[in-house]
């Protein structure tokens, strides 16, 4: 058989994925503070894009509310879009050839969408009012509709001074604490050995041979650094961080000291050598461990970390009464983003070369596209958000102890999704319930097995029951792992030792053996 070389012509079907599609995903998992960043991205680059009026309605605003139609789009803002792009001279996408089909890159379908209302039920009762799913996004069209506001004006926190960084304050500390050149440069020095926690990662030594001085001049520069804010910074271990922090509180004495040189027993529990070592009783002891509780072990880090961020709820619940809830989109957590047709109208006339037309009807099937993309992004969010009440209900009407097992198949099974599009969502987002508020993600937990054959247990569910028996046990009858075992199956809970002792420790509650001690050294 010879072998040649041949031309030839195939046709396949493929699945290809656009940018529009990739960026129509990455739209659903982002959390409400990375899709703020986006949307303000989007508005730089898009002059058909604004920020609506965080007061707004959309009856105020004209045409462009979302409303039942097949393409989730006011029948009236998608003529006009038409229109516009007539003007530009160019073809307009479809909302298929843009978004995908129906059950495309989001994996929902046209009708659970944009269907408007919808209810959560148990056992066949409504369980939820209304579902607010087009309050954020449309399309504005009155003269001053969708403004983002009149002034630009500054926001409150682009106003606020910058904080100062740990080595910041510290080196302020230096110039005024030290006058010579030789102290400050040595003090220098010993700022850059801080590691993350404040600690010195290096040995003094070093530093006298690094710099050419006295080990006594680095000595002396360290005791007057160990007195900076915040304090217990430049300590050499964690008993001279406490050490530190003590002194300041004059609450160093030699039982004290004692206790700091002997941590490894308080780590053990080992409560009885404690008193020994520490010639105290066994109240004091009690106290003394307490104040230590009190202290930083990490002081650089607290000075030096990061501002936590607060969570804003994407998903808002309520009783709504016969022990129903109600469900609806947080919409301070939604941005409101609007076409301005006015400004589409007003530019599409003067418009009269091919390439200003062409930009402008990318421009605007861009903006078109967003404010579906973001519909469609809120929608789903709701869809997985009201299938989590519905299969979690005992959760929210009796507690943690009746938290189902879950995992992201049974969501995505009922409400006709792939898993990774539920993964996507539950990802960053929370919902604000009576109990609390919870990341979507902490509703899904493994399976336990029934040991009588009945419903699983959820893993979070029993977690909360071995901490129950714990906290209720007698000082006298303290359960090891076995009895805990034994007792959980008396429940119908089949569970095997290794995975109680890893609860309990993922619980960081201690063994039967130094909760013993414990509770022994609180009864002397």
């Amino acid at each position: 058989m010879a072998l040649k070389a041949r031309l030839d012509l195939r046709q396949s079907q493929s699945l290809v994925m656009t940018p529009q599609l990739q960026q129509a995903i990455k739209l659903l998992q982002f959390n409400n503070i990375e899709l703020s960043n986006f949307i303000d991205s989007e508005l730089m680059e898009n002059p058909l894009l604004e920020r609506a009026d965080p007061g707004q309605t959309y009856a105020e605003a004209g045409d462009g509310a979302v409303g039942n139609g097949d393409d989730g789009l006011d029948s009236r803002s998608s003529d006009n879009f038409s229109d516009r792009d007539d003007q530009f001279g160019t073809d307009r996408l479809t909302s298929s050839e843009t978004m995908g089909s129906d059950d495309g890159p989001l994996d929902v379908s046209s009708d659970a969408l944009y269907g408007g209302e919808g209810e959560i039920t148990r056992n066949g009762e409504p369980v939820s009012g209304s579902h607010d799913y087009s309050a954020p996004y449309g399309s504005a069209g009155g003269a001053g509709g969708g403004s983002a506001g009149g002034d630009d004006l500054p926001g409150l926190e682009q106003t606020l001074a910058d904080e100062a960084t740990l080595r910041q304050s510290l080196d302020d500390q230096l110039n005024i604490a030290f006058a010579d050149a030789m102290s400050r440069m040595i003090g220098s020095y010993l700022i850059d050995m801080l590691d993350e926690n404040g600690y010195i990662s290096g040995d003094l030594d070093e530093v006298s041979e690094a710099l050419e001085c006295d080990i006594k001049d680095v000595e002396r520069v360290l005791k007057t650094l160990q007195g900076f804010d915040p304090v217990g910074i430049f300590a050499r271990d964690l008993s001279e961080c406490l050490e530190l922090q003590l002194r300041e509180l004059n609450r160093f004495d030699p039982a004290m000291a004692a206790l700091l040189a002997n941590l490894e027993l308080l780590a053990k529990r080992d409560f009885d050598r404690l008193r020994r070592v520490c010639g105290v009783d066994s109240d004091d002891l009690h106290d003394m461990i307490a104040e230590i509780k009190t202290l930083d072990p990490r002081p650089g880090k607290t000075a030096d970390g990061e501002i936590a961020t607060p969570v804003i709820p994407d998903v808002l619940m309520r009783a709504a009464g016969n022990g129903n809830w109600h469900l609806e989109l947080n919409s301070e957590a939604l941005p409101r983003v609007l076409v301005n047709e006015d400004y589409v109208a007003q530019i599409g006339s003067g418009l009269k070369g091919r390439e200003e037309r062409g930009f402008m009807s990318e421009r605007l099937q861009s903006a078109n596209w967003l404010v579906k993309a973001l519909h469609q992004r809120a929608t789903t969010i709701m869809k997985v958000a009201s299938e989590i009440v519905r299969q979690q209900d005992g959760f929210f009407t009796h507690g943690v102890g009746h938290l189902r097992p879950l995992i992201l198949r049974d969501i995505a099974e009922a409400i006709g999704m792939h898993e990774s599009t539920v993964s996507r969502v539950t990802n960053g987002k929370f919902m604000s319930t009576p109990r609390g508020m919870f990341e979507l993600k902490y509703f899904f937990t493994t399976a336990i097995s029934s040991s009588d054959g009945g419903d699983a247990y959820s893993s979070e569910a029993v977690r909360h029951r071995i901490k129950s028996l714990i906290d209720n046990e007698e000082p006298k009858k303290i359960l090891s792992d076995d009895k805990l075992v034994e007792l959980l199956g008396k429940e119908g809970i089949d569970i095997a030792r290794r995975t109680v002792a890893k609860y309990r420790e993922a619980m960081r509650i201690p063994s039967s053996v130094q909760r013993r001690r414990e509770k022994k050294s609180r009864a002397s």
